[in-house]
Formats: structure tokens, sequence, C-alpha cells
């Protein structure tokens, strides 16, 4: 079962996106803050489970599509996972990721 941990950059993330939804509705910003627990919670048995991001060449950095969002980790080993950024899918990545 691999461990996960968050990058502070990713909690700043869901901080960022709940903040915005909730200016609409806290209901929906809730709803979609455990989407994405969701989604991560199955890298613990499954930490290949997404797909390689196509900007990067690396195998090892993948992402969970989560409606709009891409959830970007790193499998550092089959122990640990990392996430890197939670990102709206319009939106192009910052090249700093591997900081």
């Amino acid at each position: 079962m691999a461990f996960i941990s968050w990058t502070e950059q990713a909690q700043e993330d869901l901080e960022s996106i709940a903040e915005y939804i909730s200016k609409d509705s806290v209901k929906y910003a809730t709803a979609q803050l455990n989407r994405f627990l969701d989604a991560v919670s199955i890298l613990e048995n499954h930490p290949e489970f997404g797909k390689p991001v196509p900007e990067f060449n690396h195998s090892e950095i993948r992402e969970l599509l989560v409606g709009s969002y891409r959830i970007i980790y790193r499998i550092a080993d089959l122990n640990n996972v990392h996430i890197l950024t939670i990102h709206h899918s319009r939106r192009l990545l910052p090249g700093n990721l591997f900081e």
C-alpha cells in the first residue's frame, strides 16, 4: 500500500479551488474536494492508475482526471506517491513541478 503525501503546492491548490467554488456554493465546493480525495485514494493500492502527463517525458509523473481538473502526481516508488498539483485542464502546467 502506497503512502500518499501532498506537496505544499497541492494543498494550496485544494484551498484555492474550494475557496473559488464556495463563492457560489459551499455544498459544491465540498463535493468537489471529496471527488479529489476519492480519486487520490485509488493511488494507495494502484499508484500507476493514472496516465503519464503528456507535457513531461517522465513515466513517474502521472495524472488523474477529475472533471475539469488534473491531479498531477509523482510515483517516488511503489510505496510513495506525491501529489504535486491540482490544475484546471484549460490552463498550462507550470514547468517547475520538479522543484
